[in-house]
């Protein structure tokens, strides 16, 4: 299945300049939907993954499905505020402004192995964000996949997240 095909582009969303990525085409149609979620499942199949962490919000539409597929539990990371208990914080640039990311102190063990998974990768930062606190949580090991990348933005933080070798379904050139 084509799955650029199933994800439409808007144009000046949120602001002029930015071509805005909609996922909610593709999650819509229940046979794109489940080919994503198997794909990127099948393709973590065998490797220990005992987390899926995910960030809000678009990304825990697959990530809750991936966790499922995996066997796995769920852990969201959240913009701050958000979380009702104790958490770690990091700030992030964003291609477009910056913000922060929580996950809960107690939300990953050592002997936990992690799938980062997330919508959309564009200039890296919230990946890298998210990356630093799963990494404070001293995890055993972690992974990355991501719907989509805009490979056309190229920063030192996408440099440093390849070292990771994420999984990833639809480029954008």
């Amino acid at each position: 299945m084509d799955f650029k095909a199933q994800i439409r582009q808007v144009p000046g969303f949120p602001q002029p300049g930015i071509n805005f990525i909609d996922i909610t085409t593709l999650l819509k149609n229940p046979t794109a939907f489940r080919k994503v979620v198997d794909n990127i499942a099948g393709y973590f199949q065998g490797r220990g993954i005992t987390k899926v962490v995910s960030l809000e919000s678009r990304g825990f539409i697959i990530g809750g499905a991936l966790a499922y597929q995996l066997k796995a539990g769920f852990v969201p990371i959240r913009k701050a505020g958000k979380l009702p208990a104790a958490t770690i914080s990091m700030s992030y640039a964003l291609e477009y402004g910056t913000d922060m990311i929580q996950i809960h102190q107690d939300a990953l063990k050592a002997e936990d192995v992690v799938l980062i998974h997330d919508d959309l990768l564009a200039t890296g930062g919230t990946a890298n964000a998210a990356l630093q606190l799963v990494e404070k949580l001293h995890v055993r090991s972690v992974y990355f996949s991501f719907l989509c990348d805009l490979e056309f933005i190229k920063t030192p933080l996408k440099e440093k997240l390849a070292e990771y070798r994420p999984h990833i379904l639809v480029k954008y050139e």
